[in-house]
């Protein structure tokens, strides 16, 4: 094993992490998924725990924008990262038989006591991060049990609480944190109260727990309900009382959960119970996305005969996940998409029907919100209850003018976009009451980042960047036949056994888990043209190179028919030492002057295999490896400000 110090290009590198700077948390996915294709998972584990607080839950409910950005699905279909992440809990996450305990430099204790206002991810991965550090946590949540939305919003059978209960010990496990429950903001406690109580930070993360309203005549009729409410009543384990054929209004997969939750079993018997912001368009889909999937699944499991889903956009267009979608179907829900909502129909103040019209477009020519429908479309869909499912909104009423809490005209919070602390200095504030509705990863980076911006705060630390080591792989070889390997389907319960509340998602075993990490490109290695600097080798241009790629993704061109604007000559020479392999000490200045040829690689299309390194006879094509090598309590990779 050779190392090299050497500097790198972070915007190259940054263009060559795919699935790692697609993850707000920093999770080098990539890393973990090679070491479980070498079967190394206790390894693959560490990689995938140690940024990510939240490791447990989000193997079985992240949005998985990794998987979204991996460059095996430019080519097929993407690794299934998130799946692949849930194998390794189950072996050594807190919910498994023989919890792995990572091992962490335990922090001195600091002087410092921060309070937490809110259970959910945002919460518990900064009360995580700052316990680490040093600092007493305490954490004040509303409900009788802590979790937020993953435990209020999210159904069962696809969260066990059981996880959920683990992956909350394990943070409390960590020796600083103190959980409050049933203490509600503004009732028992205010921001400036806890300031006073001598807590010298406080983060908000109260989530979105209000659902957001529909405009349209008859919802105040009997049988029309919310579906945070649905949510909450189900998972609370309180009495809903929901009819016999549903109509859930959204395109989500959050709507999807509630149609699949409210059949399929017997009705149970619950005892009754930053300044200028605007929230991403993108997020409020996905997250909708997935509460009209948790609403449909839920109605149907408890008890619905019929449950149908309403949703403006077209199949291939809603923001609902595809396997989602395709759950939902093969369970029996029917999907009317390309439809919205004109009127709720009533009979003896009782819902009757759900008047419909065909959606035109949901999107206007400037990408903004704004849907048409055709006239003279309307169709009606008969139902006894409605679930609208068509985002969440926050609530924060709590917050008073004494506070010194700035809240935008869009009813969030306003926050720094780096520190994420608020108008009143100490007070910081994450997720979905500062950015809208946000998906889970996201609000586990959030609340990692508040820790961090607490810590500065504090103390004036400032989080050191990751550095960059570079490892020259001598014999760099992928998997016989990587690339005719399917992506292996996540294993499933039979329709037939998926009642109640059981989970339907089995996971990976060994096998399977191998298999899929197998088909993993591993783009944290390249290919890199440098020759060796101790032997002078040089590359003849024999071409043998470009005939032996099979994804023609390298071409010797003359330089004469390369642009050099002067941008780029610019940059070469402020950062001279980044290219002076590269250019073979070539100045910036004789580009597009000299003649002579260079060789062009296209990084999209390389598929690591090193075919091209095999083949040079002068040594000059190397493989190396890039890893991200942090120092500090707790890891935090950020290479790109999101």
């Amino acid at each position: 094993m050779r190392f090299r110090d050497k500097k790198v290009d972070r915007d190259w590198l940054n263009s060559n992490f795919p699935c790692m700077m697609a993850c707000p948390a920093g999770t080098n996915a990539g890393r973990y998924v090679a070491l479980i294709a070498e079967g190394r998972f206790e390894e693959a584990y560490r990689h995938a725990r140690d940024p990510n607080p939240m490791a447990s839950v989000c193997g079985r409910v992240c949005a998985h924008p990794c998987e979204t950005a991996c460059r095996r699905g430019e080519i097929d279909r993407p690794i299934s990262i998130r799946a692949l992440k849930r194998f390794l809990t189950e072996r050594y996450g807190p919910e498994s038989r023989h919890p792995l305990v990572v091992p962490r430099e335990t922090a001195p204790k600091l002087p410092y006591r921060v309070a937490v206002v809110g259970s959910g991810p945002v919460g518990l991965s900064a009360a995580h991060d700052l316990a680490v550090m040093g600092y007493s946590v305490t954490i004040l949540e509303a409900a009788p049990a802590a979790g937020g939305m993953l435990r209020l919003g999210i159904p069962e059978y696809r969260l066990p609480r059981s996880v959920v209960d683990a992956q909350i010990r394990e943070i409390l496990d960590t020796g600083n944190v103190t959980l409050k429950l049933n203490c509600a903001a503004g009732r028992d406690f205010t921001i400036r109260g806890l300031r006073a109580e001598g807590f010298d930070a406080v983060v908000i993360a109260v989530g979105a727990h209000r659902s957001r309203d529909l405009s349209i005549p008859g919802v105040d009729l009997d049988g029309v309900h919310k579906g945070i409410d649905f949510l909450l009543n189900a998972n609370l384990g309180y009495r809903f009382d929901i009819g016999k054929k549903v109509v859930v209004i959204g395109g989500g997969n959050v709507a999807m959960d509630v149609a699949r939750s409210a059949a399929r079993e017997v009705l149970k018997q619950h005892a009754a119970a930053p300044e200028g912001e605007v929230p991403s368009d993108t997020n409020i889909a996905a997250v909708a996305a997935h509460e009209m999937v948790d609403i449909s699944l839920s109605a149907l499991r408890l008890g619905a005969r019929e449950v149908s889903i309403v949703c403006l956009e077209k199949r291939v267009e809603m923001p609902a996940a595809l396997e989602e979608i395709e759950e939902a179907e093969t369970e029996g829900i029917i999907l009317r998409d390309g439809r919205g909502p004109k009127q709720v129909i009533g009979r003896n103040g009782k819902v009757a029907g759900l008047e419909t019209l065909k959606t035109k477009w949901v999107f206007d020519s400037t990408g903004r919100f704004n849907p048409a429908f055709y006239e003279n479309s309307e169709s009606v869909v008969e139902c006894d209850t409605i679930i609208m499912s068509i985002g969440q909104t926050t609530k924060l009423d709590f917050l008073k003018p004494e506070d010194g809490v700035q809240i935008s005209p869009r009813g969030l919070i306003v926050a720094d976009r780096n520190t994420l602390m608020t108008s009143a200095a100490g007070v910081f504030a994450g997720g979905d009451c500062v950015f809208g509705p946000r998906l889970i990863i996201d609000s586990v980076g959030d609340g990692r980042r508040i820790a961090a911006g607490i810590d500065e705060y504090l103390t004036g630390r400032k989080r050191p960047e990751p550095e960059i080591e570079v490892e020259v792989l001598d014999r760099h070889r992928m998997f016989a036949d990587y690339m005719n390997w399917n992506r292996q389907p996540v294993p499933m319960l039979p329709l037939d056994r998926r009642t109640g509340v059981t989970e339907v998602e089995i996971g990976f075993d060994e096998e399977g888990a191998m298999r899929e990490a197998r088909r993993c490109l591993r783009c944290w290695i390249n290919t890199v043209f440098e020759g060796s600097e101790a032997d002078g080798s040089q590359c003849v241009l024999c071409g043998g190179c470009v005939d032996i790629c099979p994804e023609d993704c390298l071409k010797l061109v003359p330089l004469e028919e390369i642009a050099f604007p002067p941008e780029v000559l610019d940059h070469i020479q402020q950062n001279d030492q980044l290219f002076r392999v590269e250019l073979d000490d070539v100045a910036a200045e004789e580009l597009g002057v000299i003649t002579g040829s260079a060789m062009i690689k296209d990084e999209t299309r390389c598929i690591r295999c090193g075919l091209c390194a095999e083949r040079c006879p002068v040594q000059v094509i190397t493989m190396e490896a890039y890893h991200m090598v942090t120092s500090g309590p707790p890891p935090l990779i950020q290479l790109q400000v999101r």
